[in-house]
């Protein structure tokens, strides 16, 4: 059973420096899909750099983090959520530019991307990563541990959305790796093929169900 660790909504000064220290202590390496607003912070640029440097990838998780593409009307303005966040991240960028859409709690659904969104990362040859797991560690940031772990024990390949934002969730990061390893669960950074329909900027996998419209 493998595991692939990501975080979404960082970087987050106070909560996203923890994160590293942990994956640090346990040598394991994650990607960090960050919002352009809180990386545009010199703050949160200084967290971004500090986690690519030790090994750890950066992704786009939009500019501003609002309303899923699926759900948006106006192409400019998705396409600016996509673009604009990329030049935030400039040389931090994952060769190849990986891109995390905004769900809105979780599920997978049409309200992911639009066609704008879609003709976009095609466009700007971006790797589009989804998940298979969000244990819902901002609503219940105790009790997302237990759920985390059942459900990566319940596949042979986990993408695993955990959020470095403020609430005490990361604070149990550190239990939930211990269980993980007792259980047998094997990290790596590498996500699934399942999760990634779009690489860079080839359509290699099912977007029906994932667009507006479709």
């Amino acid at each position: 059973m493998e595991v692939t660790l990501s975080f979404d909504n960082g970087p987050e000064p106070g909560v996203t420096s923890r994160v590293l220290d942990v994956l640090a202590d346990r040598a394991l390496r994650a990607t960090f899909f960050v919002v352009g607003r809180k990386l545009a912070r010199a703050d949160g640029r200084r967290l971004a750099e500090r986690a690519r440097t030790e090994g750890h990838w950066i992704g786009n998780h939009t500019f501003s983090h609002g309303t899923p593409f699926g759900e948006v009307g106006d192409a400019d303005a998705v396409r600016r959520e996509i673009e604009q966040t990329q030049a935030v991240i400039g040389d931090l960028a994952h060769p190849d530019r990986l891109f995390r859409p905004v769900a809105g709690g979780g599920e997978l659904g049409p309200h992911l991307l639009s066609p704008a969104a879609v003709d976009t990362l095609v466009a700007g040859r971006y790797t589009c990563v989804l998940w298979t797991t969000v244990p819902g560690d901002w609503e219940d940031p105790e009790g997302w541990v237990d759920r985390a772990l059942a459900d990566c024990r319940a596949r042979e390949e986990s993408l695993l959305v955990l959020h470095d934002v403020g609430g005490g969730a990361m604070d149990h990061l550190e239990r939930f790796l211990d269980l993980a390893e007792r259980a047998g669960l094997r990290f790596r950074q590498e996500p699934p093929e399942a999760c990634v329909p779009i690489r860079r900027g080839e359509t290699v996998g099912q977007l029906d169900g994932l667009v507006s419209g479709s």
